[in-house]
């Protein structure tokens, strides 16, 4: 009997594989909704609140920021696409590393900064130093950062806060703010957390793509680099054009000038002929005495 019941069992169990679906997730639209991921499941439901997990390096195709390491959560799903919102980011673990040595000094700091759009982000930054430091000149480099971050935060959204964050554009500008009090070596935030979504709606041409505008950057480029080469063929084609028009001008100069050339000759060529010819005919009749004077004459002239 047990065996009976165990194959009537079996049979009734069914393959948990088939009944799945591929689900893409995509990044949220200041990612320009790239696809980062795809995933299983049996309900559209279990796939909220996922989590996953990318390097900037799979957005961007950039090798230098693949120390980046991006938090994407599922908010929504349509049809075959999960929708995602951004969570945080981090950098990895050898990367950090290799910034900190002993025998220095390093300044963390933990910040809870409010957007302009109404979102809370939780910033923690650090800086090295090249020598050990006192307390004293610890508290004053975190001061500085923490007004240089906050001060970032009250003029920009939240997807403009965390591109400056990615870029390393805040790190720079708080190593300048930081430079002037003591000499800080480097400036990074190496973790960022989204505390909470922002409550306020901007307008879409404020909002900034991070993706769009780092892509766009390598064409520009190449661009400037395409359009040198075509400037100077443009000249050449305009001076090429210009010339043919020149000529005609010339060659109706000349023509004009020709007929003025050969008129002058004319009138004195006529007379030379007839004295030529009246200087042969006296040859003939005169005396063979009169023609050697003649001839002693003629080099004279030449002369």
């Amino acid at each position: 009997m047990a065996k009976a019941r165990s194959r009537s069992a079996a049979r009734k169990v069914k393959d948990k594989w088939k009944s799945k679906t591929w689900y893409n997730i995509l990044a949220p639209p200041s990612f320009d909704n790239v696809t980062i991921a795809d995933t299983l499941s049996s309900n559209p439901e279990s796939l909220i609140n996922r989590v996953t997990e990318v390097s900037f390096q799979d957005l961007t195709n950039d090798f230098r920021k693949s120390h980046i390491k991006l938090f994407f959560k599922i908010n929504k799903v349509e049809d075959n696409n999960a929708r995602t919102q951004f969570i945080g980011h981090t950098l990895t673990s050898d990367y950090l590393r290799r910034m900190i040595r002993r025998k220095r000094s390093k300044i963390d700091g933990v910040y809870d900064v409010t957007t302009r759009d109404g979102a809370t982000v939780r910033v923690k930054p650090f800086a090295t130093t090249d020598k050990r430091i006192q307390n004293s000149q610890k508290r004053i480099v975190r001061d500085t950062m923490k007004k240089s971050i906050s001060d970032n935060a009250k003029t920009s959204t939240m997807s403009e806060f965390i591109k400056e964050v990615i870029d390393g554009k805040m790190g720079s500008d708080i190593y300048k703010n930081c430079k002037k009090l003591y000499p800080v070596k480097r400036v990074e935030i190496f973790k960022t957390q989204v505390l909470a979504a922002p409550s306020i709606e901007i307008e879409e041409k404020e909002t900034t793509k991070i993706v769009e505008q780092e892509k766009e950057e390598a064409p520009k480029e190449e661009k400037t680099v395409e359009t040198k080469p075509k400037s100077k063929e443009k000249v050449k084609k305009t001076e090429d054009k210009k010339e043919p028009e020149e000529e005609p001008k010339e060659q109706a100069v000349e023509e004009k000038v020709e007929p003025e050339v050969e008129e002058k000759p004319k009138e004195p060529e006529e007379p030379k002929p007839v004295e030529k010819n009246e200087e042969i005919k006296t040859d003939e009749e005169s005396t063979p005495t009169e023609v050697s004077e003649k001839k002693e004459k003629e080099p004279k002239t030449e002369k």
